[in-house]
């Protein structure tokens, strides 16, 4: 690679935002112009990282719904169950769980892989339901999401870069979650924030001193001193 700089692998929620969830200006000032490739890595419903993309000028090198969807070299490919993760939602509703996201879904609307519930729902019985149609489910510390065994945002980044012929471990990622755990365990260099849960603290390189963009751009300035 020509580039100084290596390629990175970025969350968004809790990596590239401030804490009230709003993306932080300062992204558009460093991802831009960034000389390698950028890849951005969420449990994110697939049009919000794409439109990222999109706005910041980056290539639609994107994992989304946490690795239910890849978009690399203008190919997308999916590998969650959806109708599996909705049967999960429509018999949790049944029971008198509600997703909370009132009537108008857009957590859900645009997901093509997997379902997103709300951290306020009953975790118990979302849980016990999953377990009888055989999906799991995660908590990312914004959500919970149902999603089909063994789909995770590490494989899904693995399969990017066979798309793209890259090695992963020329990878620095960043991240804040549980969800990060697979993606740190397949790059080169790992960096959790320090609003980071445990998981994701556990699982990466080095722990952050600084929160939220705030970290993500500590390690970007250093990559570049």
């Amino acid at each position: 690679m020509a580039s100084d700089v290596p390629p990175l692998v970025l969350d968004i929620d809790g990596t590239l935002t401030d804490e009230p969830g709003r993306l932080d200006p300062r992204a558009f000032d460093v991802l831009p112009s960034w000389d390698a490739p950028v890849v951005l890595a969420t449990g994110k419903s697939f049009p919000y990282p794409v439109s990222l993309c999109h706005y910041l000028g980056l290539e639609r090198n994107v994992v989304a719904e946490n690795g239910g969807v890849v978009l690399a070299n203008g190919e997308v490919t999916y590998t969650g169950d959806k109708e599996r993760a909705q049967a999960v939602a429509d018999e949790f509703v049944a029971r008198g769980g509600d997703l909370g996201w009132g009537s108008f879904d857009d957590t859900n609307y645009w997901r093509e892989t997997e379902i997103a519930v709300s951290l306020a729902a009953d975790e118990k019985l979302l849980r016990e339901v999953a377990t009888e149609y055989e999906m799991d489910v995660i908590d990312t510390g914004y959500a919970y999401h149902v999603k089909t065994p063994g789909v995770e945002k590490g494989i899904g980044f693995k399969r990017l870069c066979e798309t793209l012929s890259m090695d992963p471990d020329e990878f620095v990622a960043v991240g804040d979650s549980t969800n990060d755990t697979s993606t740190f365990g397949v790059v080169g260099q790992s960096y959790a924030v320090a609003n980071a849960d445990e998981a994701a603290k556990a699982a990466a390189d080095e722990v952050l001193s600084a929160s939220y963009m705030d970290g993500t751009l500590s390690v970007l300035e250093s990559i570049q001193e």
